[in-house]
């Protein structure tokens, strides 16, 4: 990797993977291997882009740190359990290091709820470097009114206020490259503050620098409180880190992703907006933290879902904001040139309407694994579980769009198999919670009633494994699911058929899945291994007694990571790039799953 680049042309986009995550739980910012923080949306992860360069091109804005010339980046990394990012770079004479994070802890102070720490320094020579500081707000990439105060910078777009202080003193003008001399010992700082229909409050760049420091103390006292016997625990803690800082402290809330349409398929059409909350994907990063003994994550979900889901309850919608309001209606944004050519640009996401009956199952485990964890659900907490069951009872026979969100409905065994399990876990949870005999012999009949058809319906005898849907002999690599779920014994010949024809016919090579036969979606264009399906194979494996297997998959899949250790949604089987929006939190989650099913079957 290099950094610093030719003045006279644009600065290349930066592979997926070369982007390091800045986050403060309630936004999150991109920053290349070149110092370029290339996403930032305000006041949220799903507000508008300030700095959008990432798929909106130049015009959309960039603010860079870094380099003045040409330059290669020796080391990158995040400082041990900490999301404070260090990136150095050898460059004439010595060696630059650029410093950065964002402050979580605002509450209780006096301070913006979004600041940007950056730090330049060296330790050799005095080093020639940039500041790129380009701001450029909403869908339009609108130029701010600027104004030179004593303390700061101070960009303006009507509610929506930004400020840019530094030391020493720098006279920047947005949209200008400005020259600067790192000295040894003279570290620069630069911190940008961001208010939102709110005053604008200025920090002092040495005061927000201490920030940033007692943030990291609070970040390691976060994950020394993890099992310190876990297996993989440093690439698990990163992984758990990462998940938190994409999770909606306001809300309690975890995103899908922070960035919109990032491509599944380069230059081409598979590009969603997954700035929003899934529930699905979100009970499973519940049960991850409860495995590693944070029970308070799980609790702030649980409470939120009761919270969004209360208009529409006892309907479980397939995903909702931040604040748990309906998703907007997906559009596409004209004009926005996308990551490498990939247009449509989109933001909103038309799976918010769709029917996704395995949506219910994930939630109701989650909460099981609450309950297991010996915790009690509330009163009306319960009372909103035993609605989603009743949805599953009551509707369990209708075709949906399934975990993949396909167009056409169909009956996905994946689906039903979760119906069982949103049923079968909560008559569990009733063992110790009220339920009326009546409410409980209609859940059984149901359960019971999936259990039958899906071994009849779903089950291809020629194949020896479970299908995508009835009548199909296609494979649906979510089916990995099914020896954690206790529905068939984890010895049973259909669970290892399953396990198996998966393992073969769905491989991309290597560690890597596809999620199901590539082209059988009705989506034009082709798209990358699936990353979570091998994570979920490593559980399936560690499950039904193959642990050998499992270490050497899950140690494969580590040599897919990012050089940071995030993950994207996919990854391209064929040059390793990392596809679609990133980092993804169900990657994450199911990677830290994965990890805890290895611990288990070590344990039995």
């Amino acid at each position: 990797m290099t950094g610093g680049h030719d003045r006279t042309r644009p600065r290349p986009l930066a592979p997926i993977s070369d982007y390091g995550l800045l986050g403060d739980t309630r936004t999150a910012a991109l920053v290349d291997g070149d110092g370029g923080i290339d996403w930032l949306c305000v006041p949220r992860f799903d507000g508008e882009p300030l700095f959008g360069r990432l798929v909106g091109g130049p015009d959309a804005g960039t603010f860079r740190l870094g380099p003045a010339r040409p330059a290669t980046v020796v080391e990158r990394r995040y400082r041990r359990h900490t999301a404070t990012l260090e990136t150095t770079w050898e460059v004439r004479g010595g060696r630059l290091t650029l410093t950065e994070g964002m402050v979580a802890e605002v509450s209780g102070r006096l301070l913006p709820t979004t600041l940007v720490v950056r730090r330049l320094s060296t330790d050799d020579s005095a080093v020639d470097a940039v500041v790129e500081f380009d701001p450029r707000f909403g869908v339009r990439h609108r130029r701010p009114r600027v104004q030179h105060r004593r303390q700061a910078l101070v960009c303006q777009w009507g509610s929506l206020a930004v400020s840019l202080g530094s030391a020493p003193r720098l006279s920047i003008e947005p949209g200008r490259p400005t020259s600067i001399m790192v000295s040894p010992g003279r570290p620069v700082t630069l911190v940008l503050a961001v208010a939102h229909r709110e005053p604008l409050i200025h920090v002092d760049p040495a005061a927000a620098w201490d920030l940033l420091t007692e943030d990291e103390d609070r970040w390691r006292d976060w994950t020394a409180e993890i099992d310190p016997s876990l297996p993989f625990r440093e690439h698990v803690v990163r992984s758990l880190l990462t998940l938190r800082l994409l999770t909606y402290s306001p809300s309690r809330a975890p995103v899908a992703a922070p960035t919109t349409s990032l491509p599944e398929d380069p230059g081409g059409v598979r590009n969603w907006d997954y700035r929003y909350v899934w529930p699905r994907d979100a009970s499973i990063g519940v049960s991850a933290f409860l495995s590693v003994g944070k029970p308070d994550e799980a609790q702030g979900f649980l409470a939120w879902l009761l919270h969004a889901s209360r208009l529409q309850r006892p309907r479980l919608p397939a995903l909702l904001t931040l604040h748990g309001r309906r998703v907007p209606a997906e559009r596409e944004l004209p004009g926005w040139p996308g990551y490498l050519g990939s247009v449509p640009v989109r933001v909103g996401n038309g799976a918010a309407g769709q029917h996704q009956l395995d949506g219910y199952g994930w939630v109701i485990d989650a909460a099981w694994a609450f309950v297991q964890a010996g915790h009690r659900l509330y009163t009306e907490t319960w009372r909103a579980i035993r609605g989603f069951a009743d949805m599953v009872a009551r509707y369990w026979q209708e075709p949906d769009a399934g975990i993949w969100e396909v167009r056409e409905p169909a009956q996905h065994v994946h689906s039903k198999l979760m119906g069982w399990l949103a049923l079968d876990r909560a008559l569990r949870i009733a063992d110790t919670h009220p339920l009326s005999g009546r409410r409980r012999r209609r859940w059984q009949e149901a359960r019971d009633a999936i259990a039958a058809e899906v071994r009849t319906s779903g089950f291809n005898p020629t194949a020896g494994s479970y299908v995508r849907s009835y009548a199909s002999d296609a494979l649906d690599a979510a089916l990995l699911v099914l020896p954690l779920l206790d529905m068939d014994s984890v010895e049973s010949p259909r669970v290892q058929g399953t396990i198996n024809a998966i393992r073969e016919r769905l491989s991309a090579g290597g560690p890597l899945l596809y999620r199901y036969p590539p082209g059988s979606d009705g989506f034009h264009g082709a798209e990358g291994a699936f990353l979570p399906c091998s994570f979920w194979l490593v559980q399936a494996l560690a499950r039904t007694g193959r642990r050998t297997e499992a270490v050497e998959l899950f140690q494969s899949m580590l040599d897919h990571a990012s050089p940071l250790g995030l993950y994207a949604e996919e990854l391209d089987p064929a040059t390793g790039a990392h596809l679609g929006n990133y980092p993804q939190t169900l990657t994450h989650a199911a990677l830290v799953q994965a990890a805890l099913a290895i611990r288990d079957a070590a344990g039995g």
